[in-house]
């Protein structure tokens, strides 16, 4: 027979003072330590934010370090045009080999693969911030609501991709058109999604008692929506870098990107697509290099966005 056990084990007596009773005994939270915490409980990232990291050292420090420039070739001589990877010259390790000028292949990728980082960036950069804050106000305000969705409508009936060329055909090639042709009506999408998640947030109980205490609009949007917001912007822009880096080389691909001036992985492959029966790894390499870039920003950014999603903390 189980003993009894006395009523003073089983019940602590409560601290009648005031400050004691409002006390919340709850481990302490941060959103951000949970966030990486949580990103980091998966081997699988130690990987992708590693190759990450190292693509973005490549691409912004070897440019630097080889001088790469596509105004003339590096090494002027015929017999060292086109080598296979891993050719040596003048204790120089070309693990790429050379292309049809002579040049370091290894360095011509990576300063075509800065530039398209860079593109990437700056367009997501301009796109995620006005298609965020437009779309905050899209989905609070009826009234703005009204004006957006026809322009939204108009624009949406035109593919991005077709307004893009047409535009780069008026424009001409370069970095800046380039640019502008992706943010003009780029920021339209992400607008839009931000107003579908904003009306499903608006009229919650929090925001209701808000808006009766006389709180305004641009408080209400900043303070009570956009915070809950973190891991659907999060996710929108894992989703954004990779793809501009894939128009950036389909636009090159076919002309109308970025000048031959400036090394871009498009205009690489561009250029070496007439190389490709001869020698296949000079077009080749570079559209790998192209595909570890898009993917591994892909992986980390949607991981990341999983990460920031609250419901992932628990424990």
């Amino acid at each position: 027979m189980a003993e009894k056990k006395n009523k003073d084990d089983l019940f602590v007596l409560a601290d009648n003072r005031s400050s004691d009773a409002e006390k919340i005994y709850a481990p302490n939270y941060s959103y951000w330590r949970s966030v990486v915490r949580s990103f980091f409980s998966k081997k699988t990232n130690y990987v992708a934010l590693g190759v990450l990291i190292v693509i973005l050292l490549l691409s912004f420090i070897n440019p630097l370090v080889s001088g790469y420039t596509t105004d003339a070739p590096n090494i002027n001589n015929g017999d060292l045009h086109l080598l296979p990877p891993g050719t040596t010259f003048d204790g120089i390790f070309y693990i790429f080999g050379t292309d049809h000028q002579g040049d370091s292949l290894f360095a011509a990728i990576w300063a075509g693969a800065r530039t398209s980082l860079v593109l990437a960036l700056v367009a997501s950069a301009i796109n995620m911030s006005v298609g965020v804050v437009v779309g905050a106000f899209w989905g609070y305000s009826k009234a703005v609501d009204k004006i957006m969705t026809e322009v939204y409508n108009i624009i949406s009936n035109v593919p991005f991709i077709l307004f893009v060329t047409v535009f780069m055909y008026i424009a001409g090639s370069g970095f800046w058109q380039l640019v502008a042709a992706m943010t003009i009506t780029g920021w339209i999408g992400i607008a839009y999604f931000i107003r579908t998640q904003v009306i499903i947030i608006r009229d919650r109980e929090y925001n209701l008692a808000s808006r009766c205490l006389g709180t305004s609009i641009p408080r209400m949007v900043t303070r009570n929506i956009l915070p809950y917001l973190t891991s659907v912007i999060v996710t929108l822009l894992s989703r954004e870098i990779p793809s501009y880096i894939s128009y950036e080389v389909f636009l090159s691909y076919i002309g109308v990107g970025i000048d031959a001036s400036t090394p871009s992985l498009g205009r690489m492959i561009q250029m070496y697509a007439t190389w490709m029966d001869q020698k296949p790894y000079v077009f080749w390499i570079p559209v790998a290099v192209a595909a570890c870039v898009t993917i591994s920003l892909y992986v980390v950014g949607q991981n990341l966005a999983d990460s920031s999603d609250p419901k992932t903390h628990m424990i």
